[in-house]
């Protein structure tokens, strides 16, 4: 497979990652305050229905979707197709409070000292690690 670009090379970008959920909201709040950040204006479904909710985060957008069909990862026995990691100044004060606004810690922890997991409200697994100083 060559390297080179060619005249009809694609040069996309990501402009936003979509997140399924039992519930769409909860999961945009959960991961606006954890981000620093508020939910924008939902999208709706052909019905009328609120079921997309943005977080826009400097220049890419989470698009968390209600999905009547969804179910978390029985996670650490399934592989996952994507989770997210977060990095905190204070991992301890994050933790804390993530778990205030829904999150919940398993008991295992395969991250030791580098990393921990937790998962969100919608049982999805996520990661919190120390902020590296840029």
């Amino acid at each position: 497979m060559s390297t080179s670009h060619s005249a009809d090379a694609l040069n996309g970008s990501v402009i936003s990652y979509a997140i399924w959920a039992d519930d769409g909201r909860r999961l945009a709040e959960f991961y606006a305050a954890a981000l620093g950040t508020e939910v924008g204006t939902p999208y709706p479904d052909e019905h009328g229905n609120e079921v997309a909710f943005p977080v826009i985060v400097g220049n890419t957008m989470y698009v968390f979707w209600t999905s009547s069909s969804f179910t978390a990862p029985a996670w650490p026995q399934q592989e996952l197709p994507f989770h997210m990691d977060l990095a905190f100044p204070d991992v301890a004060a994050a933790e804390k409070r993530l778990l205030e606004l829904g999150a919940s810690k398993p008991d295992f922890q395969p991250g030791g000292e580098h990393w921990t997991v937790l998962l969100d409200p919608s049982g999805q697994p996520l990661c919190i690690s120390q902020a590296h100083p840029s």
